[in-house]
């Protein structure tokens, strides 16, 4: 008689299961398509954007370096660029340190 009542008492108090492992991982997966949607594609067009820029380069294009630097191109290897940056002034930097080209507001100043 008594057992009866134990088994009602466990079966009222048991707790209800648990979310399935997909519910669980569903979170983890929408996190990981918004993070590749906002950062990682974005900066992959960049990228992509910036091989354009650097495989278009040719002798006499005025450009700015990542490092700030302003300069005509003299030079091109595959890997280095040789900048005029003032007259008789020359340096040489590496291809990948290339910003872009740089603007003739840049330029006039």
């Amino acid at each position: 008689m008594f057992s009866a009542i134990a088994w009602a008492q466990d079966a009222a108090t048991a707790t209800p299961a648990g979310p399935t492992m997909w519910e669980q991982l569903f979170p983890f997966v929408i996190l990981i398509v918004l993070m590749y949607l906002f950062i990682f594609r974005p900066q992959q067009r960049r990228a992509a954007e910036q091989d354009k820029i650097r495989a278009g380069l040719k002798r006499g294009d005025s450009v700015l370096t990542s490092s700030g630097i302003l300069g005509t191109i003299e030079g091109l290897t595959d890997t280095f660029v040789t900048l005029q940056i003032a007259n008789g002034v020359k340096i040489k930097v590496l291809k990948t340190a290339i910003a872009g080209p740089a603007s003739e507001e840049l330029e006039k100043k």
